[in-house]
């Protein structure tokens, strides 16, 4: 595997090693000097090292890792799981918003509505994408999708990765809050099978207006939180430099989030990460996906909805006193 361009300071010790096994597989190519040997024990070290780092790592380095720019996105995942995909853009009341990208396609041959939030690679692209986070007319368009996989009794498959829901003052105008309320009570009366995966990042109401699902997926190292550990730290600590303790205080990670009960299953990620390999990530986020609405599939219409409601009312711990 190639040597990623951007490397967190966990991955460098690893990524270092790799770098050397890579130079010596260029010596020994053609050359009469046999380094097999040598390349064996290091690639030994490497996956032993990979486990070690990869099998304890604390919140803020999952945060970190959650917000990988070379992690999949969710056109990344279209491209390899599903085909002939309709892309369905505006929102019909003010404008495109490209930080969602929804439409229909097949997975494994059935039609399915797939509705996701978008990142950018470069700067020009995370201008276009709003750096993945949504306005208003974003939100509004995939509600446009919500009523049509409900018309045409379509499941629907939602990536969630976003920072939060874009909070400028025009998207406030134009009824950002109001924008986000309606999904969600679009989505809690849906027809039709739901299924959310958050894929990196899963950002307040921003994430929860595509995630109010019959089964909520994380991928393994992805976060999901009500706010961010930086703007968290500025508002309970006055400093915004605390984001580690923050994130440790909201637990926002998906092991965190499965003892809650919130996420009905954790999704392996490729060893070191979605973007090691993101062939792999994106067939185990398939074989997750397919078992799913395979079980969704069963239910009634009714049911669906009564499923929907029983999950997210079952959420939350609460204590009275006597």
């Amino acid at each position: 595997m190639s040597k990623p361009a951007y490397a967190l300071d966990f991955e460098r010790p690893l990524l270092a090693l790799e770098s050397k096994i890579a130079e010596l597989k260029e010596l020994s190519g053609g050359a009469k000097v046999d380094f097999s040997e040598e390349i064996q024990k290091l690639e030994k070290k490497a996956r032993k090292l990979q486990a070690e780092i990869f099998s304890d790592l604390d919140r803020w380095q999952t945060v970190q890792l959650a917000r990988h720019p070379q992690r999949p996105y969710t056109l990344d995942y279209l491209r390899e799981l599903f085909t002939d995909f309709f892309d369905i853009e505006g929102d019909r009341r003010f404008s495109a918003d490209h930080s969602i990208v929804s439409g229909f396609a097949r997975f494994d041959g059935e039609p399915v509505v797939v509705i996701g939030h978008q990142k950018g690679r470069s700067t020009k692209e995370n201008m276009l994408r709003n750096f993945g986070m949504p306005r208003p007319e974003g939100y509004r368009k995939a509600r446009r999708l919500f009523d049509l996989a409900n018309r045409f009794r379509k499941p629907v498959i939602t990536f969630i990765d976003t920072p939060g829901a874009y909070p400028g003052i025009g998207a406030e105008e134009r009824g950002q809050a109001e924008a986000i309320a309606v999904n969600l009570e679009v989505m809690s009366s849906l027809e039709v099978p739901v299924i959310a995966i958050v894929i990196g990042e899963g950002g307040s109401g921003g994430a929860l207006a595509l995630g109010v699902a019959n089964r909520v997926l994380m991928l393994q190292y992805s976060i999901y939180s009500v706010i961010s550990p930086e703007s968290c730290s500025a508002i309970l600590y006055r400093d915004p430099t605390k984001a580690q303790k923050s994130a440790d205080a909201l637990k926002l990670t998906a092991r965190d989030l499965a003892g809650f009960g919130i996420t009905d299953e954790l999704v392996p990620e490729a060893p070191g990460g979605a973007h090691r390999d993101p062939v792999l990530t994106a067939k185990n986020v398939g074989d997750a996906l397919r078992r799913h609405l395979a079980e969704l599939r069963k239910l009634s219409p009714e049911q669906l909805v009564t499923d929907r409601y029983r999950k997210f009312r079952a959420m939350g711990v609460f204590t009275s006193e006597e």
